[in-house]
């Protein structure tokens, strides 16, 4: 449901929300009012164990919604909370207030990690909690090769290397796919994510499974390094999207040598959130080519009730206790840390190199992440938490501590290499899995500045992740400012993801329209039926089901799922 634009857009108040018996002030911040859209000044809170989020709209009332599930998770991250060092290009000048000004302009506090391109808004499916689709929209936003490379040229205004996703929609509905790829790698994009649902490899595979195989080693070829592939669930019941293909998925996959795929799980609480341990079983059962799971708590668009909010809603430190609790202990909670920490370690490897590295600098709500090592023994598996051999923490207290030296020292290169020695202290080999040096890794990666040694930390570690994105309920301004993830439209500008799809009225839906064709226009230039733009996918369960392929993928797995 489309939210209309009041008057109060972008106008601020000033009303103080109050604190209520029993509750602690955690933090300050700006908020909107989900209705009118004001900025309003906003307080988090704990209260029984949990963080909220409350404003006070002049006309609205007050308005409250979950923003934390767990307290102590929260405050445990919280306190690396980093500011950033700005866009290093600015697109908009400074016309109005923070989210309605976008971007990026001088008040965004980080530079782009990963810009999303949106190659079109068809899709071959049609998700009951998906708000972008050409049907939904009434119109085909689809735009040229020579669109997409501005856009690309546009991001490289800021001097930094950043990874772009392919987005959509869904983008394999693009005859020119994998001309578009070559087209971002000839224009030096390094790192290139296709974000897929995976239908259309699967489809060409029960057509002719080498035709399928041809097709992804095209887009590899061309330059696709990872691939970001919706997965809801290992079960029928939570994963109607592509469970059955999925089998086929992997299978073209391992035979076209793309072998960096992310699984990416949109959490819905009483939906999938009794199956997030077995989707990470699942993804170490397939380590040869599953890099990461990624999941997205849910963000609730539109307008809907606070006890249907409640219903589906789920946060980062719920899905923490879940994984938790479904993996008998293996992942901690404490094995998780802010994405944010990792620009330490950007910090320490661009003191050491003498050349500027980007860094995540996202606020600590935004994201969560840690890896783990999957140890088999025998037909058993046992994940191992990367804090279980590493102190984590004082590692990142202590390159805090000192990166500064790099810099301020009299030989940057003896100065790294004597705090690179000592970093050897929060390594506790002994108690690593079985031939896994990660100090050796970690030297070649910054000294040799080995991509080898990268490739391999990667590909013996699988690397669990969680991204929040906010809507209109949960909306914290001090997180979109420091959000790296933006979106690059045709006339420039990159806009914060978390402005561009909550916001749709006033950047995606406003965007996409001055930029689009009809539904009937498109089905009258491409022959199509009026009004039909994509032909919805319909399966064959039972043949999917039927093959040995199938069963194999998913043995073991089910039998984890418990309601």
């Amino acid at each position: 449901m489309t939210i209309t634009v009041g008057k109060r857009v972008g106008e601020i108040s000033y009303v103080i929300p109050r604190l209520r018996q029993g509750e602690e002030l955690v933090s300050t911040t700006m908020s909107v009012c989900p209705y009118c859209y004001r900025v309003l000044p906003a307080v988090l809170v704990e209260r029984n164990g949990k963080i909220y989020i409350r404003r006070v709209c002049p006309e609205h009332g007050e308005i409250e919604e979950i923003y934390y599930g767990d307290a102590t998770t929260y405050k445990r991250i919280a306190k690396w909370e980093e500011d950033g060092r700005g866009t290093r290009h600015v697109y908009t000048q400074l016309r109005g207030p923070c989210p309605f000004n976008c971007g990026l302009c001088p008040m965004h506090k980080q530079h782009s990690a990963l810009v999303n391109i949106v190659l079109t808004n068809r899709c071959n499916l049609s998700c009951w909690y998906c708000f972008f689709f050409a049907e939904a929209s009434g119109f085909v936003y689809e735009p040229s090769i020579d669109q997409i490379r501005e856009m690309v040229r546009a991001i490289k205004k800021q001097g930094v290397t950043v990874a772009v996703q392919l987005t959509g929609g869904e983008p394999t509905l693009r005859e020119d796919l994998v001309e578009i790829v070559r087209m971002l790698r000839s224009e030096g994009v390094r790192h290139i994510q296709l974000n897929t649902n995976g239908i259309k490899f699967a489809e060409l595979y029960w057509e002719e499974p080498a035709k399928a195989v041809e097709y992804a080693r095209e887009l590899r070829a061309a330059g696709v390094n990872t691939v970001y592939l919706s997965f809801d669930g290992v079960s029928p019941v939570t994963n109607w999207k592509n469970h059955w293909e999925i089998p086929y998925i992997f299978e073209v996959f391992r035979k076209a040598g793309m072998t960096s795929v992310v699984l990416v799980p949109t959490v819905i609480n009483n939906v999938n959130t009794h199956e997030l341990g077995a989707m990470v079983r699942f993804a170490a059962k397939h380590i040869d080519i599953v890099r990461s799971v990624n999941f997205q708590p849910v963000s609730i668009t539109g307008l809907m009730k606070r006890h249907e909010r409640e219903k589906y809603r789920v946060t980062i430190g719920d899905i923490v206790k879940l994984i938790e609790e479904q993996t008998e202990g293996e992942v901690p909670r404490e094995a998780w840390f802010p994405i944010n920490v990792s620009a330490v370690f950007s910090r320490f490897v661009e003191g050491f190199s003498g050349e500027f590295k980007f860094e995540m600098s996202n606020h600590p709500a935004c994201g969560v992440g840690t890896y783990v090592y999957v140890e088999r023994r025998g037909d058993a598996t046992r994940l191992v938490p990367i804090t279980e051999f590493v102190d984590v923490e004082g590692l990142v207290e202590y390159l805090e501590e000192k990166w500064r030296d790099l810099v301020e020292g009299s030989s940057r290169i003896l100065t790294g290499m004597r705090l690179l020695y000592t970093i050897r202290k929060f390594i506790h080999q002994e108690k690593a899995p079985e031939g896994f040096d990660l100090y050796k890794l970690l030297f070649n990666i910054i000294v040799k500045r080995s991509y080898e040694a990268l490739g391999e930390l990667h590909y013996k570690l699988l690397f669990l992740g969680q991204m929040h994105f906010m809507d209109l309920y949960n909306y914290d301004i001090q997180r979109v400012q420091r959000c790296n993830i933006h979106y690059a439209v045709p006339d420039g500008r990159l806009i914060p993801f978390c402005a561009f799809n909550i916001f749709e009225d006033i950047y995606r839906e406003k965007i996409h329209k001055e930029n689009s064709i009809s539904l009937v226009e498109y089905s009258k230039k491409y022959g199509l039926p009026e009004g039909i733009v994509t032909r919805k996918y319909i399966r064959d369960r039972r043949k999917l089901e039927s093959t040995e392929i199938y069963k194999k993928t998913y043995e073991g797995i089910l039998e984890l799922v418990k309601r």
